[in-house]
């Protein structure tokens, strides 16, 4: 586990922390399901952010674009770029060995470009709003929900064609594990809004977003990549956030 925690930090965080000398299948899956842990930590981070902007007289709408823009630097813009070159991969037409060619030439295009300022645009707002209506837990659940997407979505998929970071990921969460995060988002969720069921349906509904759009890509792509992992991370952080948000 003390490899795994290594692993999961140096992953996805920018945190000086060195990952184990040799990574495996077995630490790799210790280190995604540990993903919402990471999550939680980040998501408290941001919190803290966005409350001390808030408190220091910056609008609403701005410290919640910093704090979507601090997100991005402490995870290396990683999940972003996922987006982006999914985005970009299902906009392409061709077979999948063509759309995993567009994924991997390394610019965004007009697909990835709209996602991203969709996927921004949408965090930042709601992010503002559960910011104005002092709803902090808000930030932090929709973050950490954007990780337990990244464990469901490693449970049963098979790796793409040459999708390094997908072939030591995929298929290694058992059941329980999905299942423990998602019931632990679910019950969490219920203190993030002004009504009960609002958190939930939060976390449900973007949860859900994220398998169809995983399936979709698995179809697709011919299996599960890296980028697939953050396009299905920052769908779940928008589509939460929106929602708990929500008036």
């Amino acid at each position: 586990m003390v490899a795994a925690t290594r692993l999961a930090l140096s992953w996805l965080t920018v945190l000086p922390v060195p990952g184990p000398p040799a990574v495996d299948r077995a630490v790799a899956g210790r280190a995604i399901a540990l993903a919402p842990v990471v999550g939680a930590l980040l998501g408290a981070a941001a919190t803290g952010l966005l409350w001390v902007l808030c408190w220091a007289g910056t609008g609403f709408t701005l410290a919640a674009l910093v704090t979507v823009g601090a997100l991005a630097l402490a995870t290396r813009g990683m999940h972003l770029d996922g987006l982006a070159d999914t985005a970009d991969g299902l906009g392409s037409y061709g077979s999948p060995e063509r759309a995993r060619e567009v994924m991997k030439s390394g610019g965004a295009g007009p697909f990835g470009v709209a996602a991203l300022i969709f996927a921004i645009g949408i965090q930042a707002l709601a992010f503002a709003a559960a910011a104005e209506a002092g709803r902090w837990l808000a930030v932090g659940l929709a973050v950490a929900a954007g990780r337990v997407a990244v464990v469901v979505a490693c449970r049963g998929h098979r790796p793409a064609p040459g999708a390094g970071f997908g072939a030591l990921v995929a298929r290694t969460q058992p059941w329980w594990t999905v299942l423990g995060w998602v019931v632990l988002a679910l019950g969490t969720s219920v203190f993030a809004a002004c009504r009960l069921w609002q958190g939930p349906v939060a976390v449900g509904v973007a949860l859900l977003g994220s398998v169809l759009l995983v399936r979709h890509c698995v179809r697709r792509f011919d299996g599960l990549g890296g980028d697939v992992l953050g396009a299905a991370l920052e769908l779940t952080v928008a589509v939460a956030a929106a929602i708990v948000s929500a008036v």
